[in-house]
């Protein structure tokens, strides 16, 4: 007999929040990024100094980047692989002893001040690395090669997480190191990719229910190609070398594409439903970051490098991971695909924090108040996931 997901999902009598692999890994991540915001700005203002051996810029770029988006694209990847070839999810305690590994990461870096550095590395890389070899397992066994991209882009995530941990542990400003534009490009890259894949997709299927018209391009496109190709150049650029003239120009170049690219998928037209727009809002983020991030190089001072980054971290990587969550959580919990209220204040939140992080750079005598301001909507937009999706999460999907 032939068992199938949902039949795995079924023989499991444990916790509802092991049954599948966004359960865990959405309400941690979210969790997390909600309390290392806390944390970091109590540590900006100077009421707490944790004893990790990262400075705290680092520490703050390491945790959202490799803690958070770690653990949304364990719990995406956990999801859909076993969509994308046929096999059975993972499900149960081995899925509990991957979100524990996350975990662990999570505490061995905070207070990693009173531990050896191996060490560290090590608990914190065990984590991407398990994941990896079993998502590689699955790939590989379900022969379904198309997606071999996505495992080298987690691969090439973990060794910026690698790099950042040696370039910490040899006193390098870390925040402003090549592990940290390793991953952060990565992250990128896994946007341009599977969003080019589900934004248009999603977008075509909700607007032929509406008996729309003018549909978007169908996915992967021969425009799409070269955008990717394009980005992955100015990525490789950016990385080695951020502060030459072509890294700018390349940028810059880049951003003009994928803004082309974000308007054949017709986001103007899905203003009626929210859960449709913010996918392309959050994608609106990648080109306009590449755009900061080149004019930064070019005319530096422009925006402040961190601010510029931050159109990426808060708001690509931000708003596109809430958009995918939220919508995701919907979906394999039995709940209709629609946005209510509260959803859209997750959204509006993650927005507002990013686009006042970007005003801190260019308003730098604002700063003290402006960046608890941003601090405050990330904590929300993050905290309000974990409240509003967290009961459903932590129970059964809904038998409709």
């Amino acid at each position: 007999m032939t068992t199938t997901t949902a039949d795995q999902m079924r023989a499991w009598h444990g916790p509802a929040i092991l049954s599948y692999g966004f359960r865990p890994f959405f309400l941690g991540g979210s969790c997390w990024a909600a309390m290392a915001m806390v944390l970091w700005i109590a540590m900006l203002t100077g009421y707490l100094a944790l004893p990790t051996a990262f400075d705290p810029v680092s520490w703050h770029a390491h945790e959202f980047l490799y803690g958070y988006l770690g653990a949304v694209a364990a719990g995406f990847l956990l999801t859909a692989v076993p969509n994308w070839t046929g096999r059975l999810p993972i499900v149960g305690w081995r899925l509990g002893g991957l979100a524990a590994l996350w975990l662990a990461g999570r505490l061995g870096v905070a207070v990693s001040g009173g531990l050896p550095v191996w060490l560290v590395a090590a608990i914190d890389l065990a984590f991407p690395l398990v994941l990896a070899l079993a998502i590689g397992r699955e790939i590989v066994a379900g022969r379904n090669w198309r997606n071999l991209i996505v495992l080298g882009m987690l691969s090439v995530f973990a060794a910026g997480n690698a790099l950042f941990h040696l370039e910490a542990a040899r006193g390098d400003y870390a925040a402003h190191g090549m592990g940290l534009r390793l991953g952060l490009g990565t992250g990128i890259m896994m946007i341009a990719v599977i969003g080019g894949r589900i934004i248009p997709s999603f977008t075509r299927n909700w607007m032929v229910r509406r008996g729309e018209a003018s549909l978007p391009v169908p996915p992967m496109q021969w425009f799409d190609r070269l955008a990717l190709i394009a980005l992955l150049a100015a990525l490789l650029v950016w990385v080695i070398r951020p502060e030459v003239t072509a890294s700018g120009i390349a940028l810059l170049v880049v951003g003009g594409i994928h803004l082309v690219r974000l308007a054949r998928w017709r986001g103007h037209r899905t203003f009626a439903e929210p859960l449709v727009l913010v996918l392309h809002v959050g994608y609106l983020f990648l080109p306009l970051g590449a755009l900061a991030i080149g004019a930064e190089i070019l005319l530096p001072g422009t925006f402040g490098q961190a601010a510029a980054e931050h159109l990426w971290t808060a708001g690509a990587i931000g708003m596109m991971t809430l958009a995918v969550m939220t919508r995701a959580s919907l979906g394999h919990t039995g709940q209709a695909l629609a946005a209510g209220p509260t959803t859209v204040a997750i959204y509006v939140s993650i927005g507002l924090a990013t686009l006042v992080r970007v005003c801190a750079g260019y308003w730098p005598e604002a700063v003290s108040w402006l960046h608890p301001l941003a601090g405050l909507a990330f904590v929300l937009a993050f905290l309000g996931f974990a409240l509003v999706y967290g009961p459903a999460l932590l129970r059964p999907r809904c038998r409709n």
